[in-house]
């Protein structure tokens, strides 16, 4: 037996288990050994039965001693076990579970997990009626006994099936291959492969549990680490860079163009840009920063740096309407400057298209701007210096791989996003590349005060959007469904729409934006809205990256407790762009504590990365990672929050293995074997 053995081969396996496991992502055995507890029952301390806390869960043992069953009026069917441990008496109820009856016997040593309670009409006799898990041994046998894995389970493949299952193969396959470099086991302690996959699914204590657990989120976090640097250092030290010489004229007066300072803030990422575009090794830079911290304005000048030594410039933003907003500021910056501009989306004419390529092609133009047509469609720069990408979370490390190919020297490369990301996740999330944050606001920008309201509010809501669309104001409607949902009973945003515009909207210009439509019809309606031709904007999420609409004052969020706290804050980003007062309303049921706190930290705090981090608390990595992790393996063991502290030791273990032409050789093979997925383009190292 193999890791790639597929588990139809295994004993206990046929067509309907195999089915059922391939429901759950399990083909083979190496992801049956990756399918790893969700908890643990630790069955070594067995509670007396004289000792029994009603109200909790206790784990018990003992020599069944009476059985009787009985039927309610209602058809429930009761089998109650009585069971002796030597210092006193449990009884054990079964509910329609009548096929026990023939499998247990007065004798027989009985061992169950469950919650204490009294019994019905018992006099303060104790019972177990809520079972979790049971099983029969002979009588004084330790093999049900130690600490046993419990994994997420449902119907036909339960815990006995699991357990089974995986200790046949334990028993039959051969040797595991090592995955991480001997050395790196020394020095991190970290015990083999092999050993951490027996312990972690049956551990013979908890301290081999806990060694088991951290080889493996070790293994999970150092070889992705590994995999990003590797790609970084082909990217950059393996390939020949552009290099840019240090300020000249035209630079000055860009930056003498921009209406305003640059921030503290600012400086310091210009100074961190501008010191890696004089190197020879290509820029590999992410500038983080919240909706209108002045991003857009280091593209600018990272852009004309790029001109004034004689190369060309590539921006892409994720939609054509967003292009045209950069095209039209960009131009209106550069005016008075000898840059040539060019817009490079889909809506051009195949004529308008093959003129652009050639004047790319000629060098007739110096920046151009464009959504993914600069990477799908045959572009070809005479001399690319720069690739800026906007909201780069839509896009991933295949998509930055691509974008390099379009180049006869590697391009510097600037990437942007407004997503504020934890430091922890950082790593993790954008392992390939160098970071600077922009953490503070410009000064003069109107902060978007945001108010939780509940649903029965909605008609005060509504008349103050209609007051604030009749002082010259727009406005944005945000609904977190395209089309109605039965099982969720949440409107969605055509029937938002329908009822806004028959209602209290009615002689107001609605329109209506969602993902479903098409792209021309999204950017038409955009358009419409950004020029003022639209006072009220329905919409999905697709604003979340949108048009800069600074007469846009106010913003509705329904349903907003479906929404993470950095979604929602990216949201409110659309408002308060301009000079105006401005309002986010988070329309929201929410019952449960965690949905409320979450929305209350929205009232109280502005600092994105704050929020981003209090989200990453309360959502956990799993769901934080969703929209940003193109391009990653997922973490099956490690938790970026929780497990920071190995993510550091993981992070300076694999900038040593870059270190050593035979390490980097050693690990470059293991990312192709085991993430062949992601990390299958690592060819030379």
């Amino acid at each position: 037996m193999e890791l790639q053995t597929s588990l139809l081969e295994l004993k206990g396996v046929g067509a309907k288990k195999y089915e059922a496991l391939n429901k759950i992502g399990l083909f083979t055995v190496y992801d049956l050994l990756t399918y790893y507890p969700r908890t643990y029952e630790d069955r070594r301390v067995l509670t007396p039965l004289t000792a029994l806390a009603v109200g909790e869960q206790q784990a018990v043992t003992g020599v069944i001693r009476h059985i009787a069953e009985r039927r309610t009026g209602r058809g429930i069917h009761i089998l109650s076990v009585d069971i002796d441990d030597g210092t006193g008496f449990l009884q054990v109820t079964f509910f329609n579970q009548k096929f026990l009856k023939g499998k247990l016997k007065a004798g027989m040593q009985l061992f169950a997990v469950g919650k204490i309670d009294y019994a019905f009409g018992g006099r303060g006799k104790k019972q177990m009626s809520q079972v979790k898990d049971f099983s029969l041994m002979e009588k004084g046998g330790e093999a049900a006994l130690g600490i046993l894995p419990v994994y997420a389970a449902s119907g036909s493949l339960n815990q006995k099936f699991f357990r089974t299952l995986l200790t046949g193969v334990f028993q039959g396959i051969g040797k595991i291959v090592e995955t991480l470099p001997e050395s790196i086991c020394q020095r991190y302690r970290l015990v083999a492969r092999e050993e951490a996959y027996r312990e972690v699914h049956f551990p013979e204590s908890p301290e081999a549990l806990h060694l088991a657990r951290e080889r493996l989120i070790f293994e999970e976090l150092y070889l992705i680490q590994c995999g990003l640097l590797l790609l970084r250092r082909e990217s950059r030290e393996k390939k020949k860079g552009v290099r840019h010489l240090g300020a000249s004229r035209l630079s000055r007066e860009a930056r003498e163009a921009l209406p305003f300072r640059l921030t503290e803030d600012q400086e310091k990422a210009w100074r961190d840009i501008r010191q890696d575009m004089e190197l020879a090794l290509p820029m590999r830079r992410l500038v983080q920063g919240d909706v209108g911290s002045g991003k857009t304005a280091l593209a600018l000048l990272a852009l004309v740096k790029t001109v004034e030594n004689g190369f060309q410039g590539a921006f892409m933003a994720p939609t054509e309407i967003l292009a045209r907003q950069h095209f039209d500021k960009f131009s209106e910056l550069l005016r008075d400057l000898p840059v040539r501009l060019l817009l490079l989306t889909g809506r051009l004419s195949k004529k308008e298209r093959e003129a652009a390529y050639e004047a790319i092609e000629a060098h007739d133009v110096d920046i151009v701007i464009g959504t993914h047509a600069l990477i799908q469609e045959p572009v070809a720069f005479a001399s690319l210096g720069l690739v800026v990408t906007d909201e780069q979370h839509r896009f991933g490390v295949e998509q930055r791989a691509t974008l390099e190919k379009r180049a006869h020297l590697t391009p510097d490369m600037l990437v942007m996003t407004a997503t504020p990301i934890p430091r922890t996740m950082t790593l993790t999330v954008y392992g390939d590349l160098d970071v600077s944050r922009i953490e503070h606001l410009p000064p003069g920008r109107v902060p978007v005060e945001t108010f939780v309201r509940t649903p029965d509010r909605r008609d005060r809501i509504y008349r103050f959007v209609r007051q604030e669309i009749e002082r010259g104001r727009q406005a944005y409607v945000v609904c977190p469904l395209v089309e109605q949902n039965d099982t969720l009973g949440l409107p969605s945003a055509q029937e938002v729409y329908e009822e806004l515009s028959a209602g209290v909207f009615r002689e107001v210009r609605c329109g209506l934006v969602h993902g479903r439509l098409r792209g021309k019809e999204k950017e038409a309606v955009m358009a419409d809205f950004h020029a003022g031709e639209l006072d009220v904007l329905v919409t999905t999420t697709v604003i979340e990256v949108g048009v800069d609409v600074p007469n846009a004052s106010i913003m509705v969020i329904e349903n907003a407790e479906r929404f993470g706290l950095a979604q929602l804050h990216q949201l409110r980003g659309r408002v308060g762009r301009g000079a105006h007062r401005s309002y986010c309303i988070l329309v929201s049921a929410a019952r449960t504590a965690a949905a409320k706190k979450r929305l209350a930290l929205l009232e109280s705090m502005r600092d994105g990365f704050v929020l981003a981090e209090e989200d990453l608390k309360l959502r956990g990595p799993g769901q934080f990672f969703g929209a940003m992790q193109h391009g990653l393996p997922d973490l099956k063991m490690a938790d970026a929050l929780r497990d920071v502290d190995i993510l550091l030791k993981a992070r300076r273990a694999a900038l040593e293995t870059m270190e050593s032409p035979a390490m980097r050789k050693e690990v470059a093979e293991i990312l192709r074997l085991e993430y062949k997925g992601f990390f299958a383009k690592i060819t030379e190292v």
